[in-house]
């Protein structure tokens, strides 16, 4: 599905991340995790089309994509809600979902489309005519996915969706992208939360200074010294 191969890409000449290979398959929700620096933002807009690739490559779909335009990348499926969701806060909350609907043509799809995340999150149904910018956080941040859903994604990037959200909130988000990736729609999901991302994610890469330094199942990485150290506290059982 998606495939990057020693990858170095960054801003401009700036290099940030260093010979990274990760790959996620269809069946899969796939999480990256690192402190802030480590890369994961760059990745994540590398694979968007909004860093510069300057070595390596990205595969989606068996399609050769390193560098190309954030806008081709979206017109074949590859998604991202990005890190502080970035909506249009003056605009309503249906006037959000209409943008993400850009690459739908018909009445039909739109209206299944918009079906789909109503049911996923109903609370955007009462809101429909609310301004963005007036919602809570949590509220936000349901729809920054649900306007990413109206693009009829084939796989979704999401960038530290837990920011800024209480506990109770982030995993209402999660038990949403749980419901997703059963529709068939793979998931790369960037998170400093990494206890809940260990319990979630079918399989796990650990950045540092822009590169891999772990990866694994997450049963096998929960048992990693560096994992526990780093990111779960020295003490952690």
């Amino acid at each position: 599905m998606l495939e990057i191969e020693n990858l170095r890409a960054g801003y401009g000449h700036v290099i940030v991340l260093r010979e990274i290979s990760i790959r996620v398959s269809q069946d899969q929700i796939v999480g990256l995790f690192g402190a802030n620096g480590a890369g994961k933002t760059t990745l994540i807009r590398a694979i968007s089309g909004l860093a510069s690739v300057h070595a390596g490559e990205i595969r989606f779909l068996g399609e050769r994509v390193s560098n190309m335009s954030a806008q081709a990348l979206v017109r074949r499926g590859l998604i991202q809600i990005p890190q502080g969701r970035l909506l249009f806060g003056e605009m309503s909350v249906r006037e959000n979902l209409e943008l993400g609907a850009y690459l739908i043509w018909t009445r039909e799809d739109f209206d299944r489309q918009l079906e789909f995340v109503h049911t996923l999150f109903p609370i955007l149904r009462e809101r429909a005519d609310q301004s963005a910018g007036l919602l809570s956080g949590g509220e936000q941040q349901m729809l920054a996915l649900a306007r990413a859903l109206m693009g009829k994604p084939r796989c979704l990037l999401l960038d530290e969706p837990s920011l800024g959200l209480a506990p109770k909130v982030f995993n209402t988000i999660l038990d949403a992208v749980r419901r997703i990736h059963r529709r068939g729609i793979p998931v790369l999901i960037a998170e400093q939360n990494v206890r809940k991302i260990l319990k979630f994610a079918d399989y796990c890469y650990v950045l540092e200074n822009g590169r891999v330094v772990l990866e694994g199942e997450p049963q096998s990485l929960s048992g990693e010294a560096e994992v526990r150290a780093f990111y779960l506290g020295a003490s952690s059982p």
